[in-house]
């Protein structure tokens, strides 16, 4: 009876945790101004005539490892 109890009470502790970790802080939200802000940014750095280009990074080769030496 004991142990029917105490899986019925953590299968509802876990429940009630799982809802939790469902809910959003109140500033996860659409905003209208910050995403016109951020299409106009990008925009921005679109239209920008400073383009870097690739170094060419120089090829480091693997060092080889001693084998393990069986006991």
């Amino acid at each position: 009876m004991k142990i029917c109890l105490m899986i019925g009470l953590m299968l509802a502790a876990l429940c009630a945790a799982s809802s939790f970790a469902e809910a959003r802080p109140p500033t996860v939200m659409n905003s209208p101004g910050y995403d016109a802000r951020l299409q106009e940014s990008r925009k921005a750095l679109g239209n920008s005539q400073t383009t870097t280009t690739p170094t060419d990074a120089t090829v480091v080769k693997p060092k080889h490892s001693k084998k393990k030496q069986p006991n």
